[in-house]
């Protein structure tokens, strides 16, 4: 079929050719080891795109005879982390034996729910809509990837014509047509039109190539790849400049970055008019490009090719009509400036799917844009949680690598309107997206829980990740910081936490804190004001500097945190929650407690005041009065333990128990129990409650409001 060679410019050779010999004889797991391959490299195909499969004798558990099934990447999931449990199974022959039964594509939905008629393993993954587009060709193992490369010539105007010249004919093509049986048959047709091919390029969607091994199989899909990349790379900026030259300077880095974390939360606002939106930004070079170009004009309103594009990208980007360094802090001027562009982009949307729609389509769907575009700062994509906007930047860095390739070689189309709607629209896609999870309480919303490195911090922020949220840790101790973020990105994932060092009696600390919450998620919608230390000392003991800083860390640090996160709720324009997390000891008097005592009763106020100022803003404040959480708590650091046994004339060793049995519910308190009350003041149950406290001391009856 090919010259093997292992060198390769444009694309990665990952094979292992000791680990693949160890699973000689075992087709399953060589498709699985050669997916996985495949999918380490994006050059290749995108995050959830594509899909590979293999055929294999086994035993049909029925008759004990010999037949052939097919193993074939289930629907959902990305081939860079395929394992068995995300495989279909299917009877060859009952798959084949389907085309029997169809009669055009008017059944196309109704085959798909056949396709589990042909399931083999009872435990399969549940079959893809691409699942005949494997079965109907002969070959053992087969790929079918959206390499960019690819995409960009099946995207071109003269696309067939040159893949016919680049590839000699040893290439097929089959026009654009949405996945399903009809082009399972199609791409049989186009095999026995020309036996001998080693490939099929599909029409502004992707490639099919194969090998009767899975390493002939990866090795061929390589050798496709690099050929149309390398041809692509050979036209790039030979005949005009690339997106028909540069038409505007990007900002330096540093300016970009903050530009870009001043704008996120203006643009969040719009985005989840809605639902509540996360965003992510990005300024890779790929997009400066592009966004800086002559061409962005004329190509982003053109949209995505590739379904899989489309489907996470919109149909179309909204580009903002806005100055690099335009001055973002009147925020009512620059809101007012960009509504008309969201308004537009909402109602070109409903026009969209008015124009579109059948009978049978599922209600419009948000029409927010999902990718936005601000020339010389970077791209914003919005959508439902982190992993999903991060995703959608990468799948139009994937359109512009397309789009570029495209116009290097001919000229860029886009898919028809009506075709992308089909897509869109397809009721099997609405099915899916039915299926989906219901969302938990906080999906789609951004915590900040100051001094979250440890202790009632640390509990608070996993509840709140725990419950849907991202989360912005934050501490003044890197060491402990940096403990947390890995345990917290390996129980939730690396898209739902971010990490920023924050001095909260630093007004520029707190204001690069909520920059880096702007860049991560695109805003911030609660803030837990939980960083403290705790200081007993008798009054003639008491320094003039320990009283400072307990004021400076509990009292200055709330509102310097507060007045930053404000001003990005303002900007969001949908409100927010501020809790704090005071203390028994604000409304309850006792010895030794002059300095923290009264800094917590100074919270406490703070909250009551911040509550009847930002109600109109729909900002809630309110706050939680813990007592004696000692687990993992700094509290008990700096002598305090010493100081509080000292006052109640036991030891450090008996302050556990003294504290549980002078409650009334005779309970410890541990930081779990703080979480959850933080979280029911930000769930959902309690949105018309401000100003407001919840105890959470076990029953401390001087504790009790009156």
């Amino acid at each position: 079929m090919s010259t093997v060679t292992t060198e390769f410019k444009h694309v990665s050779y990952l094979w292992d050719e000791a680990k693949a010999a160890s699973m000689e004889g075992d087709e399953v797991a060589l498709l699985i080891y050669r997916s996985n391959m495949l999918g380490a490299d994006l050059r290749l195909t995108n995050y959830g795109g594509g899909n590979t499969s293999c055929k294999a004798m086994a035993k049909d558990p029925l008759t004990g005879t010999e037949t052939e099934v097919m193993w074939v990447k289930g629907s959902g999931g990305d081939i860079g982390t395929l394992k068995k449990s995300g495989l279909a199974a299917l009877y060859v022959d009952r798959l084949r034996s389907l085309q029997n039964i169809y009669t055009g594509l008017e059944m196309e939905d109704e085959m798909v729910g056949l396709f589990n008629h042909c399931i083999y393993d009872l435990d399969s993954k549940a079959p893809s809509i691409d699942t005949p587009l494997h079965g109907f060709l002969p070959f053992k193992h087969i790929d079918h990837l959206h390499p960019d490369a690819a995409i960009a010539i099946a995207a071109a105007k003269d696309g067939e014509q040159i893949t016919q010249e680049l590839f000699g004919g040893s290439i097929g093509w089959v026009p654009w047509q949405r996945p399903g049986f009809d082009l399972g048959l199609q791409l049989k047709a186009c095999l026995d039109a020309n036996p001998g091919i080693r490939g099929i390029m599909l029409g502004s969607h992707g490639l099919f190539t194969w090998g009767d091994t899975a390493y002939e199989c990866y090795i061929n899909t390589l050798e496709v790849v690099e050929r149309c990349a390398e041809y692509i790379e050979s036209k790039v900026g030979q005949d005009a400049p690339v997106f028909g030259g540069q038409k505007i300077d990007s900002l330096p880095a540093e300016n970009r970055l903050q530009q870009a974390a001043a704008i996120a939360p203006i643009l969040r606002g719009f985005c989840s008019s809605y639902q509540k939106m996360i965003g992510h930004f990005t300024d890779d070079e790929r997009v400066l490009q592009f966004i800086n170009s002559n061409d962005l004009d004329r190509l982003a309103p053109l949209g995505t090719s590739c379904p899989d594009h489309f489907l996470r990208t919109k149909i179309s980007p909204l580009v903002l009509e806005l100055s690099p360094n335009a001055d973002l802090t009147d925020v009512k001027t620059i809101q007012a400036q960009l509504a008309p562009a969201f308004e537009a982009y909402r109602n070109m949307y409903a026009e969209y799917y008015n124009t579109c729609k059948h009978a049978n389509s599922p209600a419009m769907r948000d029409p927010n844009p999902v990718v936005i575009l601000y020339p010389g700062v970077g791209m914003f994509t919005f959508s439902k949680d982190k992993q999903t906007a991060r995703v959608a930047a990468e799948f139009y860095i994937n359109a512009i690598n397309v789009m570029r390739g495209a116009e290097a070689i001919s000229e860029y189309t886009s898919l028809p309107r009506q075709e992308a709607f089909d897509i869109e629209y397809w009721l099997l896609e609405e099915a899916k997206l039915q299926r989906m999870p219901k969302p938990k309480a906080l999906s789609g919303r951004v915590a900040m829980v100051t001094g979250s490195g440890g202790g009632i911090g640390k509990a608070i922020a996993k509840k709140y990740a725990e419950e849907g949220a991202c989360v912005v840790l934050n501490d003044v101790n890197a060491e402990r910081l940096e403990e947390t973020s890995k345990e917290f990105q390996k129980l939730f994932g690396k898209d739902v936490v971010a990490v920023t060092l924050l001095d909260v009696t630093n007004a520029a600390s707190a204001a690069q804190a909520m920059q880096n919450a702007s860049l991560a998620f695109g805003g911030v919608d609660i803030i837990v004001n939980n960083a403290g230390i705790s200081i007993s000392r008798a009054i003639a003991d008491h320094s003039e500097e320990e009283f400072d800083r307990l004021y400076d860390i509990l009292v200055k640090g709330q509102f310097l945190v507060s007045k930053a996160a404000v001003a990005i709720m303002r900007k969001q324009g949908f409100g927010g929650d501020i809790v704090n997390i005071v203390s028994k000891n604000a409304v309850v008097a006792g010895p030794n407690n002059a300095g923290y005592g009264t800094a917590k009763a100074g919270q406490a106020h703070l909250t009551r005041l911040l509550a009847a100022e930002l109600g109109g803003d729909k900002i809630r404040v309110n706050m939680v009065n813990p007592d004696a959480v000692i687990a993992d708590s700094n509290i008990w650091a700096g002598g305090w333990a010493e100081g509080r046994a000292k006052a109640y004339g036991i030891t450090v060793e008996e302050l556990p128990a003294y504290y549980a049995k002078r409650t009334l519910l005779n309970e410890v308190i541990l930081p779990e129990d703080i979480a959850n009350a933080c979280f029911a003041l930000v769930g959902g149950l309690l949105n018309k409650s401000t100003g407001n406290a919840i105890n959470v001391d076990g029953g401390v009856a001087m504790g009790f409001y009156r």
